[in-house]
């Protein structure tokens, strides 16, 4: 295996190499000569599964008067590591919004001290904060304010597009119509259904990943493609979103959910049908735990702590959540209103429900629905913030066993050795080997048996929303792990792979030409970019270099490459709120900084 990776380590850095050539870099030759100086030279970080990204922006670059050099890594862990590292001017980045809100579009990303910012402007936070208070046209007001400060102003990301959504269905067995394609949520599972029904509890179900290595299966740990599905199926969240990015209570937790009047305070009434599973002789059992509302007051208020574990990916999301508490006081909800209207919480919250409310609980141990006891979770918010019930959605939104990982986190956090001490979630913990010590507990339709290089072994938890349209159909799932695009296309052709969640968009003729398949196409919110160095080096210091390449990326010739299949980009908001802004490459402009950039050195 190592010398596996040797070679394909060598024969990557050979690519890079000979992109790298003089003759390559001066290959465009239409440069544009009316710049002063020497050619600045630009560094692009970048995939090997984003080859065809890279000479795309690479030609631009060189025909506008850059050299240019490659720094192309053969995976996601060695990408990160040189971009920890800052080896990169540019590094070729992605987004998809997965909680169909703006905020989660802009926050995390570009706020100073966000999860995964490495930009630091005050005007800048100032603006995310103002639009994340603002609906409709003063939004979208906020927000080409906020995109003409990023990318225009200060071009701190230069976009490329916008991708749409596509997935393959080997449907020669499994139903096309039980497989969902959501805009923003992950993959749904416990919709999915063989042709024959009657295979779903003995056959398995293959899906596809292409990151075998998982960040944690904690999920506040983990905000990235390497475990955002695999957690959104793990764990049950407040709310969910509907196919089209609205917030509703179906398939979550909780039976309603409302937003008081004022906008800062929300209300969730719990259903009692969902226990925790674990993993015994690698199968799913019911702890006979019930999902709780102490287990939702824990979960969040660690997800919005950012000391709460060690490397906490995901606080960002939550740090608009400023209290979580049970409800016990029937007239609180009786006395509130609903925002905008005359209906009690109470009222709204009582739709549909096994039995009337007639007592709020504190306690698991006392819930009984069909007697009328229910839990109540009210979650606060300094601020008015609608925008919170989006961010519940997310996958860092899903509901823990209090009890199970108080068990396991028991380290000390600000002195935490990850070569000693356990972390619930931890990989190792359930990768086959010596290290196997499954200790997970799945809220949600699905838990991890175990996993390898090669695949991760799923099975539904036997205590899911049981004799509802909810429970999961299929009884055990694999995730493939298949790094190349093409190689997973042809499992799936071969029925080695049941579902392709993401298929490129030069390929879709190849899907809709083969009989035992089927092509899903939706609008995404996934928007590809460059992020710029913003440390230490000459496109961190020089607004006007980083302007230079900012006007020398067209769109169209990327869209002209997929077919059409792929839409002009401004920033992440881009398809969320149409602001307006446009970004279109122009020579005279690129002149124009790279001369001003010459003559400020």
């Amino acid at each position: 295996m190592k010398r596996l990776f040797a070679l394909l380590l060598v024969a990557v850095l050979a690519l890079a190499g000979c992109v790298q050539t003089k003759k390559d870099v001066e290959g465009g030759g239409d440069a544009d000569t009316s710049t002063s100086g020497e050619k600045p030279s630009v560094e692009i970080l970048g995939m090997a599964s984003n080859e065809n990204d890279i000479n795309i922006l690479r030609d631009q670059l060189t025909k506008n008067g850059f050299d240019v050099v490659l720094n192309i890594q053969p995976d996601y862990g060695s990408f990160s590591a040189q971009k920890d590292a800052g080896n990169y001017d540019v590094a070729l980045s992605s987004w998809t919004t997965v909680t169909g809100n703006p905020d989660y579009a802009v926050r995390g990303l570009f706020k100073t001290g966000g999860d995964y910012s490495v930009v630091s402007d005050s005007k800048l936070d100032e603006l995310i904060d103002k639009a994340s208070t603002l609906t409709g046209d003063e939004a979208k007001e906020a927000y080409k304010e906020l995109e003409q400060l990023l990318v225009f102003d200060q071009a701190y990301i230069a976009p490329l597009y916008i991708s749409n959504k596509a997935q393959g269905i080997y449907s020669a067995e499994v139903n096309p119509e039980t497989v969902r394609l959501p805009k923003s949520r992950a993959q749904v599972w416990e919709s999915i259904s063989f042709n024959d029904e009657s295979l779903n509890e003995s056959e398995t179900l293959v899906l596809h990943q292409a990151i075998s290595t998982l960040t944690s299966l904690d999920p506040i740990k983990g905000n990235d493609g390497s475990i955002n599905t695999l957690n959104t199926n793990m764990y049950v969240r407040l709310v969910n979103l509907t196919d089209d990015d609205k917030v509703v209570s179906d398939g979550s937790l909780s039976y309603n959910h409302v937003m008081a009047d004022g906008n800062s305070e929300f209300y969730f009434i719990l259903r009692d049908d969902i226990n925790f599973a674990k993993v015994e002789n690698g199968t799913a059992v019911d702890t006979k735990e019930l999902v709780s509302a102490e287990d939702v007051v824990f979960s969040l208020n660690r997800a919005k702590d950012p000391n709460s574990v060690p490397d906490h990916r995901t606080y960002s999301i939550h740090e608009n959540i400023e209290t979580v508490e049970i409800v016990t006081d029937l007239a609180e909800l009786q006395n509130g209103k609903v925002a905008g209207s005359d209906e009690t919480i109470l009222d709204a919250l009582s739709k549909g429900l096994p039995a009337p409310v007639t007592e709020l609980v504190d306690s698991k141990e006392e819930v009984d629905n069909a007697s009328g006891k229910y839990q109540v979770v009210k979650i606060t918010t300094p601020n008015p913030f609608p925008q919170v019930l989006n961010y519940l959605a997310h996958q860092s939104g899903g509901i823990v066993s209090e009890r199970q990982v108080s068990s396991i986190n028991t380290y000390d956090v600000a002195n935490y050795d990850p070569n000693k001490d356990v972390a619930y979630g931890d990989q190792a913990t359930v990768t086959e080997g010596d290290s196997y010590n499954n200790h997970l507990y799945a809220s949600g339709p699905y838990i991890l048996v175990k996993k390898n290089d090669y695949e991760a072994t799923f099975v539904k938890n036997p205590a899911y929303r049981v004799g509802s349209e909810y429970e999961p159909k299929i009884t055990n799932i694999s995730v493939r792990f298949i790094d190349d695009n093409d190689s997973a296309l042809s499992a799936l052709r071969n029925g080695e792979i049941h579902v392709l969640q993401s298929v490129p968009e030069t390929k879709y003729d190849v899907v809709t030409s083969d009989k035992n398949l089927t092509l899903n196409q939706a609008d995404s919110n996934a928007v590809s970019y460059l992020q710029f160095n913003t440390s230490g080096r000459e496109v961190s210091d020089s607004a006007d270099l980083r302007k230079a390449i900012l006007y020398s990326i067209n769109q169209e010739e990327f869209i002209t490459y997929y077919q059409g299949n792929k839409r002009p980009a401004v920033s992440t908001v881009s398809p969320l709120i149409d602001t307006g802004l446009k970004l279109e490459a122009d020579k005279e402009k690129v002149a124009e900084f790279l001369n001003a950039y010459n003559e400020s050195k």
